[in-house]
């Protein structure tokens, strides 16, 4: 399986548009003749439209470069990656590896042919001195058949995708069409052919006015879970990292905001997203300490490098990085993640369990607050030293966290206050999180030390940086006080009491 990223701009004209002359765009020297080619694609979706509704195009296409199973991940308009994957002349159902793609999108639903896109296309490539493809723009016939509602329609589009140029090209690009009368267009050929059956939406019950912030949260959470399923299953570390965060949001505004749902339904889902989240720390975990540790021992002099100690690190963590994924690939694959998935759904979707004021929704906020605020306290001040204070101040990191998503909530209606308050617990949670990605470092130094011993090998560069990781943790106190002063000035929480 292939997977590209797809950056590509659409555009619409009257009958009388005609393809100008693109020469001088960005760096373009030569604009190519015109390629013919016939493009067939069904594509395939749940009886819901699920994949559409979710920013997914599932297709297989006959024709062209690239013919076979695709998968888009992304909206129209903005950077999709597409998954390709070859296909046989009977494979009428998508291949097992890119059903593991979409399985959050349709919930495990079934999928099943939705739509037929017909496109004659007139391919060009734009070309620097060099020779070099730069985009290709194309001029697209499409005709489209809905093969559930026999809604039939037929337009002409314009495609501007990105090969070895660059977001000025496409800039430059875009003021040429429009100077010669075409019209951005914001949604795939997939999205117009579905339509007329997209347009009615999943029906959604009425919330309360109050409780709005807190589901339209709820939503795009869940959503950013959808939207980084395909690449969190390759391992991605930037969208197991966003799933993760994601998963923690959901958590967090669950409890902090219980009074909104039935109490037994939101406690099971929340244990569920704990059970999520594991999967995903693991591997994120994994990553995130190679990559700590690799970046660690190539900041030493060679000479204090004593042994083996980056070959022995690499091979570790390579290991728990694969036995991680395999885990997370598992959970993916269970019956437990889409029923998951659908429990999110009805609680996202449904009726809330009781009205509440706005005055309520900003109590709860500040609650989430005070609770950061006295645990980091107590850390601070107590006498408590080594694991002690640690764990402490790791309790008061995921306050912190907690309290950050309640203030992300109320942050489209309140503004700039609630961006500076945010700033803040950003800055305060980030030197929390470093004392305890110190401690965690020292830990697994120990641990390589004691390995690296029994194999007979020499300890001297682990407990150097088991030494540099403490006193870093021991700089990152005192930055962690002066955090907490600024993140809970007056000025910056007036607008807490609503």
């Amino acid at each position: 399986m292939a997977a590209v990223v797809e950056r590509e701009r659409k555009y619409s004209g009257d009958d009388g548009f005609r393809l100008p002359d693109l020469t001088g765009c960005g760096g373009v020297a030569r604009m190519s003749d015109a390629t013919a080619l016939d493009l067939d694609a069904v594509y395939h979706d749940t009886a819901d439209l699920r994949l559409a509704r979710s920013g997914y195009a599932l297709r297989r296409r006959t024709g062209g470069h690239d013919a076979g199973w695709h998968l888009k991940v992304g909206a129209a308009g903005g950077p999709r990656t597409e998954y390709q994957f070859p296909a046989g002349p009977d494979d009428g159902d998508p291949p097992a590896e890119l059903v593991g793609l979409f399985r959050a999108a349709s919930r495990g639903a079934p999928v099943a042919p939705a739509a037929r896109v017909i496109t004659r296309r007139r391919e060009h490539r734009l070309l620097d001195g060099q020779g070099r493809v730069l985009a290709e723009v194309a001029e697209d016939a499409v005709e489209s058949h809905d093969l559930v509602s026999d809604e039939r329609q037929a337009w002409h589009e314009v495609e501007v995708e990105l090969v070895d140029g660059d977001d000025r090209l496409l800039d430059a690009v875009a003021a040429r069409l429009r100077e010669a009368g075409a019209r951005p267009v914001s949604v795939s050929k997939s999205h117009r052919a579905l339509g007329g059956r997209l347009a009615t939406a999943p029906d959604r019950a009425r919330t309360d006015p109050a409780a709005a912030p807190v589901v339209d949260y709820l939503h795009a959470q869940r959503d950013a879970l959808i939207a980084n399923h395909p690449a969190a299953r390759h391992g991605d570390e930037d969208a197991v990292h966003d799933m993760r965060v994601a998963v923690r949001r959901l958590r967090a505004t669950l409890r902090t905001f219980r009074g909104l749902w039935e109490r037994r339904e939101g406690e099971e889902l929340r244990a569920e997203l704990r059970w999520l989240g594991r999967q995903l720390g693991a591997v994120r975990d994994a990553q995130v300490m190679a990559a700590r540790l690799t970046t660690a021992v190539a900041a030493e002099p060679p000479e204090l490098v004593l042994g083996p100690v980056a070959a022995r690190i690499a091979e570790r963590f390579a290991t728990d990085v694969a036995t991680a994924l395999d885990g997370l690939a598992r959970a993916f694959d269970s019956e437990r993640y889409p029923e998951l998935l659908t429990r999110l759904d009805r609680l996202a979707e449904g009726t809330t369990a009781g009205t509440v004021r706005r005055r309520w929704v900003i109590r709860r906020v500040r609650r989430a607050l005070d609770r950061a605020d006295d645990r980091l306290d107590r850390a601070l001040s107590g006498s408590d030293r080594g694991e002690e204070r640690a764990a402490a101040l790791h309790e008061a990191r995921k306050a912190y966290k907690a309290a950050r998503y309640a203030v992300e909530v109320r942050e489209p209606a309140v503004g700039k206050p609630a961006a500076v308050l945010l700033a803040r617990l950003k800055d305060l949670q980030n030197l929390l999180g470093a004392y305890q990605d110190s401690v965690m470092t020292r830990e697994v130094l120990r641990r390589e030390a004691l390995r690296a011993y029994a194999d007979g090998e020499n300890t001297f560069t682990y407990g150097l940086l088991h030494a540099r990781q403490a006193m870093a943790a021991d700089r990152d106190l005192p930055a962690v006080a002066a955090a907490r002063s600024r993140s809970g000035r007056r000025k910056v929480r007036r607008w807490l009491k609503g």
